[in-house]
């Protein structure tokens, strides 16, 4: 009797032991969400200091533009070949690197004239393209049960990263003694202190943890794969061509420059909100279809308010625009894990649809831009808008059935 009332006095409570197990989960939640939050900053600080870089350094519009779709470039570029890396290093260690990598990127665009420019800006691309395509795969590994809130928690820290970073880079541009350089070198700050809170997450080397990704699953046979990576693309392509052509928009349709940019502003804004309960919405049914088509219907609503509504509506159709593309946005991020059933496959699936679908999105904005210039007008740019949403409606149907990809034995 002594003796039992000796091993439970020895014995922790239950709920010392289950706060000691719950706070390591907690600590790699804010990590996650810290190193999600610095994926946009550097993309989104160069926008409203762009005119100050182009006096400085006498970047022509040309130039700007290539400047501007280089990151995306380097997403669809570098993506479907992330997951190969995961045969020598494991994920946690490859998501450090790439922050140290991506704070290197920002100080060598900002310090080192054109070409430092140019090369930081493409150093900086090829890091995000890392951490984006195994993020998925480390929530997939930790989180299999919560895929859908931890999802939702991740495409909420880009959208606050990224509003942050385009309310506050002029702000620090305009410090005394400050320059568009030191306003955009600012923003490695985050990314070193999100490496030191990623740091303690690394796991000790084993080698049965790299024999675990020995083979990187092939995923160019499944359809359901295909539909994920097509859905991905297009949202991808509206989503872009907004961020490049809203403002244009409405300008050419009577608004002034700042009205425009703060119109854009609410939409980006406004997206924190379905960022977060669009996930969980889709969780909750048997499948993610029927939220899927509410936020499509919902953006194309918006667009195409915003285009032809009357112009004292537009900041009701600047929500609803906003609300439908933070919503598809991380529901496509979150198909990524629910249709995969194992880290493996959910790194694979993420490079392979951030790597097409970034490709689409690049095109997009460029498509957009020609066809006004042989129009002269917005109806075919409406048109290749809602051409965007109803396809990714069609493969968004697939993307969004309950099931996970299946994979040969042999890749």
């Amino acid at each position: 009797m002594q003796s039992n009332q000796q091993k439970n006095a020895a014995r922790p409570p239950a709920s010392a032991a289950a706060s000691r197990s719950l706070r390591p989960k907690l600590m790699l939640i804010l990590a996650l969400f810290f190193v999600a939050a610095n994926l946009r900053p550097v993309l989104i600080s160069l926008g409203p200091v762009l005119d100050s870089v182009q006096a400085s350094l006498d970047l022509s519009g040309s130039g700007s533009g290539l400047l501007i779709t280089l990151p995306i470039l380097c997403f669809a570029g570098f993506a479907p070949f992330v997951p190969r890396l995961l045969r020598y290093w494991p994920a946690e260690r490859l998501i450090l690197w790439g922050l140290l990598v991506l704070a290197a990127g920002i100080a060598v665009r900002s310090l080192f004239g054109i070409t430092g420019l140019f090369a930081g800006t493409f150093i900086s691309g090829a890091s995000i393209s890392v951490i984006m395509v195994l993020l998925p795969s480390i929530i997939k590994d930790h989180f299999p049960s919560k895929a859908g809130v931890m999802m939702s928690l991740y495409s909420t820290a880009l959208c606050l990263g990224a509003a942050i970073a385009a309310g506050a880079t002029v702000p620090l541009q305009n410090i005394p003694g400050s320059s568009w350089r030191w306003a955009m070198a600012f923003w490695l700050v985050p990314a070193l202190l999100s490496a030191l809170v990623w740091r303690p997450h690394i796991p000790p080397r084993q080698p049965q943890q790299e024999r675990r990704y020995s083979r990187t699953p092939r995923l160019r046979s499944s359809l359901l794969a295909w539909q994920v990576t097509l859905f991905m693309g297009l949202q991808s392509a509206v989503a872009y061509c907004v961020f490049g052509w809203l403002p244009f928009i409405l300008i050419d349709r009577g608004l002034n420059q700042v009205t425009a940019g703060l119109v854009l502003s609410v939409s980006l804004g406004i997206q924190l909100i379905s960022s977060m309960l669009a996930p969980w919405m889709a969780t909750r049914g048997r499948d993610q279809r029927s939220t899927i088509v509410l936020m499509l219907t919902m953006s194309l609503s918006g667009m195409m308010g915003l285009i032809y509504a009357p112009l004292a509506q537009v900041w009701v159709w600047s929500i609803v625009l906003g609300l439908g593309l933070g919503g598809v946005f991380s529901i496509a991020l979150a198909l990524l894990v629910l249709r995969s059933p194992n880290p493996q496959v959910a790194a694979a699936l993420s490079g392979m649809a951030q790597g097409v679908g970034y490709a689409i999105a690049a095109v997009g904005p460029f498509a957009l831009g020609l066809l006004h210039e042989l129009t002269g007008d917005w109806n075919g740019v409406a048109l290749l808008f809602a051409a965007f949403i109803i396809g990714g409606g069609i493969f968004g149907m697939g993307a969004g059935r309950a099931g996970y990809i299946k994979v040969d034995a042999k890749s």
